[in-house]
């Protein structure tokens, strides 16, 4: 889903170069090492030039950051260990540490076996919030291969049929290399929106889309303020549920780390798993071969007729792709309310607040 920022007095624009400055000696003020910090302002930049604020995926993360570190959820620098280590799989335990960095090391690992192997998946267990799904991905495109990253996540979603919650947003980044331009990039929750985009549009005074959330009781609403201690609905109905399932069994249960009503739920261990998946083209096509049937591919769906002529067919992440050029040349829209609650924590660690 594109989202626009409507009411742009909630937002101030920032450039580039101000926060990726900003966020790198904020983290290292938290005790991240100059390569996690590196890692996770990389991840927290793509995510500001591609998304809508209101979904808490950028500079947002820092107050998580900073309360966790506190707790001794997040260890900065942690001990993260490789628990096993095959040709075409491995299982990272992140040991507490940053879920970007954790995630990171995981796709790199993946990335280098699928190279020999052809495939490999490589999970995490004992980690914290990876980030945006498809930053991990777009690893592998990077590298000519397809990434595929999930997690499970906090429980805000109900099984189809019920309204108490039981699985997680449990996103998805899959990313799919191109010659010679961006890569097809799908990052999607498991869910029709999530609480910080309801909150956004509480915020503005906005009905919300009656798809996204039911009330506590189990009804469809438009208020996002009735519907924030409710549940979540899944994309595709029943679909999306099963989706969620799959990915906690895969990330959660098979790593050994928490899932389900578990996870996300100890500010001192949430314990939340991933996966990360390389697949090399090239273990079945010759890399030509694969290049060319996927434009072939391309120029099928970009030849699709649009409904609207003023709103032309799109790949995922097209959109995203679009909108961090446009932000790299005008700024990156931050909320004031973020960059007002930001002063006082650089202040706290010592910090210069250049925002």
């Amino acid at each position: 889903m594109a989202y626009r920022i409507d009411n742009q007095d909630l937002v101030t624009l920032y450039p580039l170069g101000t926060l990726r400055a900003f966020s790198e000696n904020l983290l290292t003020a938290l005790g991240a090492t100059t390569q996690e910090a590196t890692i996770i302002t990389d991840g927290l930049m793509t995510a500001s030039l591609w998304w809508h604020p209101g979904q808490g995926q950028g500079l947002e993360k820092f107050f998580r950051y900073h309360r966790r570190i506190q707790s001794g959820g997040i260890i900065p620098n942690a001990p993260m260990q490789w628990i096993t280590d095959g040709p075409s799989f491995a299982l990272l335990d992140a040991a507490k540490g940053f879920g970007y960095v954790a995630a990171h090391r995981a796709m790199q690992r993946a990335i280098e076996k699928a190279k020999t192997t052809g495939i490999a998946m490589v999970g995490v267990r004992h980690s914290n919030h990876f980030g945006i799904a498809g930053y991990h991905a777009l690893q592998a495109a990077q590298n000519g291969l397809i990434g595929w990253a999930f997690t499970n996540a906090k429980a805000e979603m109900a099984p189809w049929g019920s309204a108490q919650v039981v699985l997680g947003t449990n996103p998805w980044g899959i990313a799919i290399p191109r010659q010679d331009t961006h890569a097809i990039v799908l990052d999607m929750a498991l869910t029709m929106s999530g609480k910080g985009m309801m909150r956004w549009y509480q915020q503005e005074g906005k009905a919300m889309p009656d798809t996204w959330a039911l009330t506590p009781d189990g009804q469809r609403t438009t208020d996002p303020a009735a519907a924030m201690d409710g549940p979540l609905l899944p994309i595709g109905e029943y679909k999306g549920y099963g989706l969620s399932l799959i990915t906690d069994v895969l990330s959660g249960v098979m790593t050994g780390a928490l899932f389900g009503l578990s996870v996300f739920q100890d500010e001192q261990n949430f314990d939340v798993g991933h996966m990360l998946v390389a697949i090399n083209p090239n273990a079945l096509l010759p890399s030509a071969d694969f290049d060319q049937r996927l434009e072939a591919l391309v120029a099928d769906i970009k030849s699709a007729p649009p409904i609207d002529p003023n709103r032309p067919v799109l790949l995922p992440g097209e959109v995203e792709f679009t909108r961090m050029a446009q932000r790299q040349q005008a700024g990156i829209p931050v909320a004031r309310e973020t960059v007002e609650q930001l002063r006082p924590l650089a202040a706290s660690v010592g910090v210069e607040f250049t925002l």
